[in-house]
């Protein structure tokens, strides 16, 4: 009744403006028009505040996707453009993402510790400053973290051809054991549609082997052929049935071979056949990814030398009287860095179908830390001296070891170095770093004796220490030939450390 009243007396005119709606003749009420209830329904006021949507940014050339460390921002605070964000973990190491926009944090929709998220999906919400944060709108691609995760394929169906029928595919079924299975086993019990339950696998680490499926499927058809003779037969002599030896070892086994080995479980002493899963970081898969692709696809060359470092030592002593310390390695790379401007067709790089020759000599030195191995560059190293050389390496070390390192501080290069002298190692190889062409790897120092001249030109026996430095290159750019001259020249390099002060 009141409502009545409320359009008879000029409500109407109020609803038509509300609605949206166009008068029609000869009629009290008007309809809306097209639009009339989205227009009133999408107010700023029914649908939240607009938020600025913070994304997965890629912080890397390589990165694909990147681990939510910490959020160094809150709900409800203000945000500067340049502000640290959060902390991200990309393919190389723990970066601090900085925002772009001014405002207010209004909503963290990936949290801290989120593993795996993709680039470019949504992680956060900024509003502008004024504005309510608490009422920011959702989009509804980012209202639950879980929506970033790939879309499971539609399933379309489609009628089946009587005459041809699918083989069934073998799923897992939840609180059923699953078994392994080896590719030709799969294949025959999809194509039979066998269930492998139904037999002890007799495959190393309980794992279901192609003579399994077949006995499977003899079995099968011969159930199938019992079901199809004659009641009147004759029953076939009972023969004592021989077990085989995988048989016998299941039953006569105080240890069962189970089908996948269990996890142990944390507290409790590890039973026999367990194992613990250690969850690798993003670095941790990314460098095997890495390490696997540079072997696979590129041609490694190997060529190493004895390098007498006595000079060095003696002139490392002499700059420790004077408060300079610096280490063997900023030798090397020094010497290495002199040994590229000398030699400039090894400063080189491939990017899969061209050679690329660099002007600038910016040498990546391995850094091993907690999370993995990292090359961050020292940056036109010819044109520095010892003490800076040793200086940039131990401030980059340390970076490193943090987590702090930025992009461009390990982004790019022209060669690399690999140094496991200090581990005791003697000599090693080292995988090359794509799209670099040569990788340095050098061995600890060692004594050894020597038979020497002395001024008198009587011979005799002196001791020296001797370091082995093995470079392996890409021998699509760089030949044998031309890795055999480079040693040569940074042999004389690092055996004359004077030479290095010309350069």
């Amino acid at each position: 009744m009141a409502a009545s009243l409320w359009l008879s007396c000029g409500g109407k005119r109020v609803a038509r403006l509300l609605l949206g709606g166009r008068p029609v003749l000869g009629a009290g009420v008007s309809f809306p028009a097209r639009g009339g209830w989205r227009h009133l329904h999408g107010t700023r006021e029914l649908l939240g505040t607009p938020g600025i949507k913070v994304l997965m940014p890629a912080l890397s050339p390589t990165m694909e996707e990147g681990n939510i460390v910490k959020w160094l921002k809150k709900e409800g605070e203000t945000v500067n453009a340049g502000d640290a964000l959060c902390e991200i973990e990309t393919d190389k190491a723990v970066v601090t993402m900085e925002s772009s926009d001014d405002g207010i944090l209004a909503k963290i929709l990936v949290e801290e510790g989120s593993k795996n998220v993709r680039l470019g999906s949504l992680i956060g919400l900024l509003v502008e400053e004024g504005q309510d944060w608490k009422q920011v709108e959702i989009p509804i691609d980012g209202s639950d973290p879980s929506s970033l995760a790939p879309p499971a394929p539609a399933l379309t169906s489609t009628p089946a051809d009587p005459s041809v029928s699918a083989p069934p595919k073998l799923e897992h079924q939840p609180g059923k054991l699953q078994v392994r299975l080896s590719p030709a086993a799969r294949n025959i019990l999809e194509t039979h549609g066998l269930d492998p339950s139904n037999i002890t696998p007799s495959g190393p680490r309980g794992i279901f082997t192609k003579e399994d499926a077949l006995k499977l499927l003899e079995e099968k058809q011969k159930g199938k052929s019992g079901e199809l003779k004659p009641l009147v037969s004759p029953a076939p002599p009972q023969l004592t049935a021989v077990p085989s030896a995988s048989q016998a070892t299941a039953v006569t086994s105080a240890y069962p071979r189970p089908a996948v080995p269990p996890v142990s479980t944390p507290g409790q002493p590890a039973a026999l056949g367990t194992f613990t899963e250690i969850p690798a970081s993003n670095i941790r898969r990314i460098i095997a990814k890495r390490l696997t692709e540079s072997k696979t696809a590129i041609p490694h060359a190997y060529a190493a030398a004895d390098c007498d470092i006595d000079a060095i030592l003696k002139l490392r002593k002499e700059l420790a009287k004077d408060d300079i310390k610096v280490s063997v390695n900023d030798f090397i790379i020094k010497a290495t860095a002199v040994t590229l401007k000398q030699m400039p067709d090894v400063n080189v790089t491939w990017d899969g179908e061209v050679c690329r020759q660099l002007q600038s000599i910016d040498i990546s030195i391995a850094v091993a830390t907690d999370r993995g191995l990292i090359t961050p560059i020292i940056k036109d190293v010819a044109a520095k001296g010892i003490k800076e050389i040793a200086a940039s390496a131990k401030a980059l070390a340390k970076k490193a070891r943090d987590g702090k390192l930025l992009p461009e501080e390990y982004q790019g290069g022209s060669f690399s170095i690999s140094n496991l002298g200090m581990f005791g190692i003697n000599d090693f190889t080292a995988v090359i770093n794509p799209p670099q062409a040569c990788i340095l790897a050098v061995g600890r120092a060692r004594p050894e004796l020597k038979i020497v001249e002395d001024e008198e030109g009587n011979e005799k026996l002196q001791q020296h220490q001797l370091m082995t430095v093995t470079l392996s290159s890409d021998g699509r750019v760089v030949d044998d030939e031309l890795a055999s001259k480079f040693l040569e020249t940074l042999k004389a390099n690092i055996e004359n450390p004077m030479r290095l002060a010309l350069c």
